[in-house]
Protein backbone atom coordinates (compact mmCIF):
# COMPACT_ATOMS: atom_id res chain seq x y z
CA UNK A 1 0.00 0.00 0.00
CA UNK A 2 1.39 3.50 -0.57
CA UNK A 3 2.36 5.17 2.40
CA UNK A 4 1.21 9.34 2.67
CA UNK A 5 1.82 12.22 3.79
CA UNK A 6 -1.70 14.08 5.33
CA UNK A 7 -1.30 17.69 5.52
CA UNK A 8 -4.06 19.61 6.91
CA UNK A 9 -4.69 23.08 6.70
CA UNK A 10 -6.94 26.23 6.10
CA UNK A 11 -6.54 28.75 3.53
CA UNK A 12 -4.11 31.22 5.59
CA UNK A 13 -0.71 32.25 5.37
CA UNK A 14 -0.20 29.76 8.41
CA UNK A 15 -1.92 27.04 6.13
CA UNK A 16 0.13 27.74 2.95
CA UNK A 17 3.07 27.06 5.17
CA UNK A 18 1.54 23.71 6.14
CA UNK A 19 1.07 22.60 3.24
CA UNK A 20 4.97 23.99 1.65
CA UNK A 21 6.60 22.31 4.71
CA UNK A 22 4.55 18.71 4.08
CA UNK A 23 5.31 18.95 0.42
CA UNK A 24 9.08 19.36 1.25
CA UNK A 25 8.72 16.85 3.71
CA UNK A 26 7.00 14.29 1.56
CA UNK A 27 9.88 14.64 -1.62
CA UNK A 28 12.31 14.13 0.94
CA UNK A 29 10.89 11.03 2.42
CA UNK A 30 9.81 9.60 -1.15
CA UNK A 31 6.03 9.81 -0.07
CA UNK A 32 2.91 11.19 -1.54
CA UNK A 33 1.00 13.74 -0.18
CA UNK A 34 -2.59 14.13 0.89
CA UNK A 35 -3.54 17.54 1.44
CA UNK A 36 -7.00 17.87 3.24
CA UNK A 37 -9.22 21.15 4.09
CA UNK A 38 -11.73 21.57 6.56
CA UNK A 39 -12.62 18.81 9.03
CA UNK A 40 -9.93 16.63 10.91
CA UNK A 41 -9.44 13.82 8.03
CA UNK A 42 -10.15 10.26 8.14
CA UNK A 43 -6.26 9.22 8.38
CA UNK A 44 -4.86 6.51 6.54
CA UNK A 45 -3.38 2.96 7.93
CA UNK A 46 -0.36 4.26 5.40
CA UNK A 47 0.41 7.20 7.05
CA UNK A 48 3.62 8.05 8.29
CA UNK A 49 3.29 11.63 9.08
CA UNK A 50 0.02 14.08 9.99
CA UNK A 51 1.18 17.79 9.07
CA UNK A 52 -1.32 20.77 10.45
CA UNK A 53 -1.76 24.31 11.86
CA UNK A 54 -1.83 24.92 15.50
CA UNK A 55 -4.99 26.78 15.70
CA UNK A 56 -8.27 24.50 16.36
CA UNK A 57 -6.50 21.15 15.74
CA UNK A 58 -7.94 18.53 16.71
CA UNK A 59 -5.01 16.25 17.89
CA UNK A 60 -6.69 13.72 19.29
CA UNK A 61 -7.41 12.77 15.72
CA UNK A 62 -3.84 11.86 14.90
CA UNK A 63 -3.05 10.34 18.00
CA UNK A 64 -2.20 7.36 16.19
CA UNK A 65 0.37 9.13 14.07
CA UNK A 66 3.34 11.44 14.44
CA UNK A 67 1.93 14.86 14.22
CA UNK A 68 4.24 18.48 12.69
CA UNK A 69 2.62 21.57 14.84
CA UNK A 70 3.19 24.32 12.21
CA UNK A 71 3.06 27.07 15.10
CA UNK A 72 1.68 31.07 13.53
CA UNK A 73 5.14 32.07 14.42
CA UNK A 74 6.69 29.93 12.00
CA UNK A 75 6.07 31.80 8.56
CA UNK A 76 5.98 30.46 5.13
CA UNK A 77 9.24 31.21 4.34
CA UNK A 78 10.94 29.55 7.40
CA UNK A 79 8.65 26.42 7.27
CA UNK A 80 9.47 25.55 4.13
CA UNK A 81 13.12 26.22 4.07
CA UNK A 82 15.91 23.53 6.25
CA UNK A 83 18.19 25.49 8.43
CA UNK A 84 21.53 24.01 9.95
CA UNK A 85 20.35 21.32 12.61
CA UNK A 86 16.80 19.14 14.37
CA UNK A 87 16.60 19.45 17.86
CA UNK A 88 15.27 17.05 19.75
CA UNK A 89 13.75 17.44 23.38
CA UNK A 90 14.75 14.28 25.89
CA UNK A 91 14.37 13.18 29.09
CA UNK A 92 17.25 10.92 29.51
CA UNK A 93 15.30 9.33 32.49
CA UNK A 94 12.19 8.56 30.77
CA UNK A 95 13.39 8.56 26.92
CA UNK A 96 10.42 8.39 24.34
CA UNK A 97 11.98 5.64 21.83
CA UNK A 98 9.62 6.80 19.16
CA UNK A 99 11.07 10.20 19.27
CA UNK A 100 14.46 9.75 19.39
CA UNK A 101 14.57 7.17 16.41
CA UNK A 102 12.36 10.13 14.31
CA UNK A 103 14.78 13.14 15.27
CA UNK A 104 18.21 10.88 14.30
CA UNK A 105 16.21 10.21 10.94
CA UNK A 106 14.88 13.35 10.47
CA UNK A 107 18.68 14.73 10.99
CA UNK A 108 20.02 11.73 8.70
CA UNK A 109 17.15 12.68 5.74
CA UNK A 110 18.46 16.50 5.73
CA UNK A 111 21.92 15.60 6.68
CA UNK A 112 22.38 18.13 9.00
CA UNK A 113 23.32 17.94 13.14
CA UNK A 114 21.08 16.43 15.69
CA UNK A 115 21.30 18.56 18.92
CA UNK A 116 19.49 16.43 21.67
CA UNK A 117 18.66 18.86 24.60
CA UNK A 118 18.35 17.79 28.41
CA UNK A 119 16.95 19.89 30.53
CA UNK A 120 17.38 19.51 34.14
CA UNK A 121 16.52 20.55 37.53
CA UNK A 122 17.87 20.43 40.90
CA UNK A 123 15.50 18.15 42.89
CA UNK A 124 13.71 21.19 45.30
CA UNK A 125 15.35 20.26 48.53
CA UNK A 126 18.67 20.71 46.68
CA UNK A 127 17.70 24.14 46.03
CA UNK A 128 16.24 25.18 49.25
CA UNK A 129 17.47 28.38 51.42
CA UNK A 130 19.40 29.65 52.52
CA UNK A 131 22.19 28.17 51.37
CA UNK A 132 20.64 26.92 47.94
CA UNK A 133 23.33 24.92 46.18
CA UNK A 134 26.98 24.64 46.25
CA UNK A 135 29.24 25.22 43.39
CA UNK A 136 30.71 21.79 43.61
CA UNK A 137 27.17 20.22 44.24
CA UNK A 138 26.16 21.77 40.79
CA UNK A 139 29.05 20.15 39.42
CA UNK A 140 28.39 16.78 40.43
CA UNK A 141 25.08 17.22 39.45
CA UNK A 142 25.44 17.96 36.15
CA UNK A 143 28.25 15.28 35.43
CA UNK A 144 25.69 13.04 36.64
CA UNK A 145 23.08 14.17 33.79
CA UNK A 146 25.84 14.44 31.16
CA UNK A 147 26.49 10.86 31.96
CA UNK A 148 23.10 9.77 32.02
CA UNK A 149 22.26 11.39 28.34
CA UNK A 150 25.21 9.82 26.65
CA UNK A 151 24.09 6.29 28.17
CA UNK A 152 20.46 6.52 26.97
CA UNK A 153 21.73 7.64 23.12
CA UNK A 154 24.42 5.54 22.83
CA UNK A 155 22.20 2.54 20.92
CA UNK A 156 21.42 5.41 17.93
CA UNK A 157 24.08 6.75 18.10
CA UNK A 158 24.96 3.43 17.05
CA UNK A 159 22.48 2.65 14.68
CA UNK A 160 23.08 5.82 12.78
CA UNK A 161 26.60 6.70 12.53
CA UNK A 162 26.43 9.22 9.73
CA UNK A 163 24.40 11.71 12.38
CA UNK A 164 26.25 14.58 13.73
CA UNK A 165 25.30 14.46 17.36
CA UNK A 166 25.71 17.59 19.82
CA UNK A 167 24.31 16.71 23.45
CA UNK A 168 22.91 20.08 25.09
CA UNK A 169 22.50 19.91 28.96
CA UNK A 170 20.32 22.40 30.43
CA UNK A 171 19.81 23.47 33.78
CA UNK A 172 16.37 24.81 32.55
CA UNK A 173 13.06 23.90 32.44
CA UNK A 174 12.20 21.69 29.01
CA UNK A 175 9.61 24.23 27.58
CA UNK A 176 12.00 26.98 28.02
CA UNK A 177 15.11 25.03 26.49
CA UNK A 178 13.24 23.73 23.55
CA UNK A 179 11.52 27.24 22.77
CA UNK A 180 15.33 28.68 23.37
CA UNK A 181 16.68 27.00 20.87
CA UNK A 182 14.28 26.51 18.25
CA UNK A 183 15.04 30.24 16.92
CA UNK A 184 18.19 28.54 15.46
CA UNK A 185 16.35 25.21 14.60
CA UNK A 186 14.61 23.47 11.27
CA UNK A 187 12.64 21.35 13.30
CA UNK A 188 12.21 20.30 17.26
CA UNK A 189 10.88 16.71 18.03
CA UNK A 190 9.39 16.18 21.16
CA UNK A 191 7.20 12.65 22.48
CA UNK A 192 3.82 12.22 23.75
CA UNK A 193 3.19 9.79 26.33
CA UNK A 194 -0.58 10.53 26.51
CA UNK A 195 -3.08 8.85 23.82
CA UNK A 196 -5.50 11.69 23.96
CA UNK A 197 -3.16 14.88 23.96
CA UNK A 198 0.02 16.56 23.64
CA UNK A 199 1.88 16.90 27.24
CA UNK A 200 2.60 20.66 28.91
CA UNK A 201 5.99 20.52 26.92
CA UNK A 202 4.22 19.97 23.22
CA UNK A 203 2.07 22.64 24.27
CA UNK A 204 3.96 25.44 25.36
CA UNK A 205 6.22 24.91 21.96
CA UNK A 206 2.91 24.83 19.86
CA UNK A 207 2.14 28.05 20.85
CA UNK A 208 6.14 29.46 21.18
CA UNK A 209 8.03 27.82 18.83
CA UNK A 210 9.89 29.78 15.78
CA UNK A 211 10.07 26.42 13.98
CA UNK A 212 7.75 23.39 13.21
CA UNK A 213 7.21 20.78 15.97
CA UNK A 214 7.10 17.27 15.58
CA UNK A 215 5.06 15.44 18.32
CA UNK A 216 5.33 11.51 17.73
CA UNK A 217 3.76 9.03 20.51
CA UNK A 218 5.35 6.64 22.20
Amino acid sequence: MERVIVSYADGSVNGRAVIRWAAREAALRGLSLRDVHGSPPDVPDTTRLVVAAVPGLDVPAFSAHPLVLVPERCTARRAAHAVPEVVLGLNARRPAPGAVDFAFDAARLRGVRLRVVHAWQFPSRAAEPPFGVPEEDRGAWEDQEVRQLADVLRPWREKYPEVQVLEDVRLFTPAHALVERSTGAGLVVVGRRSESEPGTVARALSRDARCPVAVVPS
